[in-house]
């Protein structure tokens, strides 16, 4: 392939590869409650969302082979350009390790998921037009690469489980509590206040007789 190619499919690799981690980080970093409202009003992309986070073990297949093909693909691109205008050494092979690894960090890894993870719902939703169709296509290889991973967990004597994602009532506390700036705070108060009901005494409840007006 000529130069101009090659670079131009450098690129595209690279913007493949952000594509993956961004998306994976904003996918596991959304908020599930949020997502199951914006499904009660119909949103499709938060449909289909909730709907790719059903089956989280084939999407993070998806989103995991799809990223590991690109970055090798991203690996031999730089390395054919660097052999072909630095000549074939150990050298050339190692500066080229270097730099294949930094970019991949920076550009694919770090950057990306710092994105993801600061804006997940702007990322997630409209990302899950692709996945979805990614998902289809590699659906085969996901299957395949589940299963090994699963019967590998058995010989280990673990085994993978969807992960709960409904919260205890001290975790619901703690939600409603950090919610200042969401919630009112008489509201807020009230809320708090239902948690201790089962431990209200009639005492704590009723006015005494001579200080009824």
């Amino acid at each position: 392939l000529p130069t101009w190619a090659q670079i131009s499919i450098l690129v595209l690799l690279l913007i493949a590869s952000g594509f993956f981690s961004i998306s994976e980080i904003s996918m596991m970093a959304l908020n599930r409650y949020r997502l199951k409202n914006l499904v009660k009003k119909g949103s499709r992309a938060a449909i289909r969302t909730d709907r790719l986070l059903d089956r989280t073990e084939n999407l993070l297949g998806t989103i995991l082979i799809g990223n590991n093909v690109v970055n090798a693909a991203l690996t031999a691109i730089v390395t054919a350009l660097a052999i072909r205008y630095f000549g074939n050494n150990d050298t050339v092979l190692l500066i080229t390790t270097i730099v294949v690894a930094v970019m991949i960090i920076l550009f694919c890894e770090i950057g990306p998921k710092v994105v993801g993870a600061s804006v997940p719902e702007k990322v997630a939703l409209p990302a899950s037009w692709i996945l979805s169709a990614l998902m289809t296509v590699l659906s085969p290889l996901v299957w395949a690469a589940n299963q090994v991973v699963m019967r590998s967990l058995a010989l280990l004597g673990l085994s993978a489980g969807q992960q709960d994602h409904r919260l205890s009532p001290e975790e619901f506390r703690g939600v409603i509590a950090e919610s200042s700036t969401l919630v009112p705070t008489t509201h807020r108060s009230i809320l708090l206040n239902l948690f201790e009901l089962e431990n209200i005494t009639v005492d704590d409840v009723m006015i005494p007789r001579m200080r009824i007006e």
